[in-house]
């Protein structure tokens, strides 16, 4: 009988089904006894030093050091989409692949973005808030119905929120830097510059990975450009919004309010009052980057993340859409957001 493989696994929520398939395709699974992010370099690297391929949660960085300690390791495989804290070019350059759960979790978080715009265009915290205080007045709030909302970035997780705003009746706006008419045409949406896009959404929903190019798009000048009243939310990344702008452009009331399953505080601990200010807010509904954890999401991703590394271990194709960085072949470093 042929060799087993090892997998490390470093996320929470490796349901068993995802650990049989494991199983069942000849790999041996470590779980480490502490959580991912309690795991230090040192750690990592004497887990690594045996393993044959790593799925990664959200909370591991992956750095030229991590790879160079992990001589086995052919595939590093995040449970998620994101992957700024892989260090993709050190990857491709030790012949390794760097993957991602494509397609696991859009649903997940496309549900959690329309219920973030009712929640906020409804006043939902507001009036909770206002209940428990003993005030039971009526306060008027809005519809998502026949509004137009702006899409920023349209990968999968965009196209999963259009085909849910479709049933409001919406307009659908969307800036991307790489506008295909044929999945324009097919989704009902038109491509539009980012700048008509603040102007003219009534609520505006972030899509796009964290890079140099996207960090802080929404800034104050973004927000100055807004329409009165509008609601935003920010499912992709903490960073993409300049959090202490959008803390100023809410006391202002120049938005009707945000949704919020990301924070800058996520990374910069200095920023953590800015995002403590923010969840105060009654217009605020706050999240702590858990729209993709629901429990069905999250049976998918482990799954495809389950299926990416056996891939690259057997040799056989891997599901599509996964593969981010391949060392195996040649390598481009440039990305832009989908």
């Amino acid at each position: 009988m042929s060799e087993l493989r090892t997998v490390l696994v470093t996320p929470p929520n490796f349901d068993t089904a995802a650990a049989d398939f494991l199983a069942a395709n000849r790999c041996r699974v470590i779980i480490p006894d502490r959580a991912e992010s309690a795991l230090d370099d040192a750690t990592l690297a004497q887990y690594l030093r045996d393993t044959h391929a790593w799925i990664i949660g959200p909370s591991a960085r992956v750095t030229r050091k991590i790879v160079a300690a992990a001589p086995l390791c052919r595939a590093f495989a995040r449970r998620g989409v994101g992957y700024e804290h892989l260090d993709v070019e050190a990857i491709a350059a030790a012949g390794r692949v760097a993957m991602i759960a494509a397609g696991g979790n859009e649903d997940s978080v496309a549900d959690q973005v329309v219920g973030m715009m009712l929640a906020v265009a409804r006043r939902v915290r507001e009036q909770h808030l206002a209940i428990l205080s003993g005030d039971w007045t009526i306060r008027v709030s809005g519809e998502l119905f026949r509004k137009t909302a702006g899409i920023v970035g349209f990968g999968r997780t965009g196209r999963a929120l259009v085909r849910r705003l479709r049933g409001f009746e919406t307009r659908i706006l969307v800036a991307t830097p790489r506008p295909d008419p044929a999945i324009g045409r097919a989704n009902g949406v038109e491509y539009v510059d980012f700048q008509k896009l603040l102007r003219e959404s009534d609520f505006i929903s972030l899509h796009a990975p964290l890079t140099p190019a996207t960090r802080h798009m929404i800034d104050a000048a973004a927000l100055a450009a807004m329409k009165p009243g509008v609601v935003l939310i920010n499912a992709g990344r903490g960073g993409l919004v300049d959090d202490s702008a959008l803390l100023d452009a809410l006391l202002a009331a120049r938005l009707g309010g945000a949704g919020l399953d990301c924070f800058e505080a996520e990374t910069d601990p200095a920023k953590r009052d800015i995002a403590l200010r923010l969840l105060a807010l009654p217009n605020v509904v706050g999240t702590p980057h858990s729209a993709a954890s629901t429990r069905e999401g999250l049976a998918r991703t482990n799954m495809i993340a389950a299926q990416c590394v056996v891939s690259v271990l057997d040799g056989t194709p891997s599901p599509a859409g996964c593969i981010v960085a391949d060392g195996r072949q040649s390598f481009d470093s440039a990305r832009g957001f989908p």
